[in-house]
């Protein structure tokens, strides 16, 4: 008969632990003990040992350690190519043979590790450590760790309950793989109780409604600071929590799955690419930060390693060119780079920066090691001087294009006056450069994407508009803040007016296109939402109308044009529909994708249906 047994405790540096023995003799067994002047817990069995001190663990034997990978910890490349493997195993004395590809194992198993080690290479908040007893593992190290991960190590790198915590099923799955019914398995889960508290909050406030106000935000911090996280843990358990969150989550995986197949293959077709380009701009809109994809886009380093062995883009060309005047100088020739070269420079950023190339960023990271290296050596500081010109407004367009995006993509944006101001900044620099050089950097493509919003595409023109008269000075950056405001106030209420609306409509009404059933729900509407503290006052004739119409539109798409458009391909159409209906292309692609779930039809049909569109 199976048996358990555990042991828990707390150390004095917010660390918690499990210990768990599971085995026919574990409540026979001696297991462990406690080395008072040391301060240590130490746990064994025969060749196995695994010490708990004040600073840090200390192993030896066989085993190893595993955690649930979190979202930017480094991860194999055969592990990121499987979706289902969701965690990170480690052996002890496990090397890896980079020439042959394979894990090979050596006697040399002992070792010890910090906590902060250990919470900061593995998972944040829990990892879980362990060691085998049994008289059916062979009497070499090596050959004991070989044969525990032909065992385990397919269920350790699957099982979710290990990220989920459930001890007791993750046992119950471990145990009877051992194949020995006198064997004695040892887990030991440690959890920093100080992350799991910060993580468990930033959760609660970030799933309630994808965003984090100024007040709950100003808790993280208050408790961040009262456990004294650093602000690398804070900012990688946040991303690992908005990872999760079921919407963006969908969207993170479909971009690894593309990126997955197009590095098997070393190529992509221009399909994926749309797909790709898709993806990430509905990462905007869905408030998913852009760390999420950045160490997927890693998985494109050989596609870009063969293209550059070919020929080379012309505007990665017309970047190195320009680079290299700066070295012409030491010949006495003058190359400065003036208001034409920066404008190239800029442009070719862009370009790269839609096309996910990271050649350019590449070209002027080597471009400045050569500078320091060239004044180390004796060249003219001033070569640095200028090469500094060229980062500031490098940087400017990174910084612009990120607000821009935001404002134009992202609902319930917290704008200030000192965005405006930054903005307001960033135009003159750029029109400094050349006469409507910030319409053509950053307005010219955004009015022209097929995904900005009838919001967004109100607090562009706001701010476009705004920011003209603030240069004029006809306006205050105050008042046109207070136009923003305005906008995103309607935006939020616009949102949560469908939310509820079509919820109740699906719920309680078969019909709503009567004056009278409308006004029914209207009633009902506004009392849940006063209710709920979430509306003053009444809700806008005109936003409600607005949302009944929409509702009408979402019922004649699902219910009749999207089912002829499967069964044709026809994307006319559905182009159609969609500048006609003045519903946003998110929208719709939401609705679309609902209905291939619902009705279990493949989304590589809706992808083709999609195609052309970035």
């Amino acid at each position: 008969m199976q048996k358990d047994i555990r042991l828990h405790g707390h150390l004095g540096n917010g660390i918690e632990y499990f210990v768990l023995v599971v085995g026919t003799e574990a409540y026979q067994r001696y297991f462990f003990n406690i080395v008072h002047e040391n301060n240590e817990l130490r746990i064994f069995s025969p060749g196995n040992e695994f010490v708990l001190g004040p600073h840090g663990v200390a192993y030896e034997g066989n085993g190893g350690y595993f955690c649930e990978y979190m979202f930017g910890v480094e991860q194999p490349a055969t592990d990121l190519a499987k979706p289902e493997i969701i965690n990170r195993l480690v052996m002890y004395g496990a090397r890896t043979d980079l020439a042959r590809g394979t894990i090979r194992f050596s006697e040399r198993t002992a070792g010890a590790d910090s906590y902060d080690t250990i919470f900061f290479e593995g998972n944040a908040v829990c990892n879980y450590f362990f060691f085998v007893h049994s008289q059916r593992l062979p009497r070499q190290l090596k050959e004991q760790q070989e044969e525990l991960v032909r065992l385990l190590g397919r269920v350790i790198k699957r099982s979710p309950a290990v990220g989920e915590e459930r001890d007791d099923q993750l046992l119950g799955e471990l145990y009877p793989l051992l194949q020995d019914p006198m064997a004695q398995l040892f887990m030991v889960k440690l959890v920093n109780s100080r992350h799991k508290q910060y993580r468990d909050l930033f959760r609660t406030l970030y799933l309630r409604s994808k965003k984090i106000a100024d007040d709950d935000f100003a808790r993280l911090v208050d408790l961040a600071a009262a456990h004294r996280i650093d602000r690398y843990q804070q900012e990688r358990i946040r991303i690992d929590v908005m990872y999760r969150h079921p919407l963006n989550r969908r969207i993170v995986d479909e971009y690894r799955t593309i990126l997955v197949a197009c590095n098997s293959r070393q190529g992509i077709t221009p399909l994926e690419s749309a797909r790709l380009n898709r993806l990430k701009t509905l990462s905007v809109r869905n408030k998913i930060p852009g760390a999420l994809f950045a160490t997927l886009d890693e998985l494109l380093k050989r596609r870009r390693e063969l293209r550059e062995e070919g020929a080379e883009a012309d505007y990665i060309a017309g970047t190195r060119q320009i680079l290299q005047g700066f070295f012409l100088h030491e010949r006495d020739i003058d190359s400065s780079v003036d208001r034409t070269d920066l404008l190239t420079l800029l442009r070719a950023k862009k370009r790269a920066i839609a096309g996910r190339d990271q050649q350019f960023d590449q070209l002027m990271l080597d471009f400045s090691r050569d500078c320091d290296e060239r004044i180390r050596d004796g060249a003219d500081a001033a070569l640095l001087e200028g090469f500094s010109y060229i980062v500031t407004y490098l940087d400017r367009l990174d910084s612009t294009l990120s607000l821009i995006g935001q404002l134009a993509f992202m609902e319930n944006v917290r704008i200030t006056e000192e965005l405006l101001q930054g903005l307001l900044e960033h135009k003159a620099a750029f029109d400094n450069l050349a006469a409507g050089c910030f319409e053509e950097f950053f307005l010219r493509d955004l009015f022209t994407n097929p995904y900005l919003g009838r919001y967004g595409r109100l607090k562009m023109t706001a701010l476009v508009e705004g920011l003209e008269q603030v240069r004029e000075e006809r306006l205050s950056l105050s008042q046109l803040l207070q136009r923003l405001t305005a906008i995103d106030d309607e935006e939020r209420l616009a949102l949560l007016l469908l939310e509820q609306v079509r919820r109740r409509v699906r719920n309680f009404y078969s019909s709503f296109s009567t004056r009278a059933d409308q006004e029914a729900l209207r009633r009902e509407v506004t009392a849940e939402l006063r209710a709920r503290k979430r509306l003053v006052g009444d809700i806008p004739e005109p936003l409600f109308r607005q949302t009944i119409q929409m509702l009408q539109q979402e019922a004649v798409y699902l219910q009749t044009l999207l089912p002829r458009i499967i069964a044709t391909g026809d994307r006319t159409t559905r182009e159609e529909f969609i500048c006609s209906s003045g519903l946003d292309r998110f929208y719709v692609e939401e609705l679309e994708r609902e209905y291939y779930e619902m009705n279990g039809l493949p989304l590589e049909e809706l992808y083709q249906i999609r195609q052309g569109l970035s």
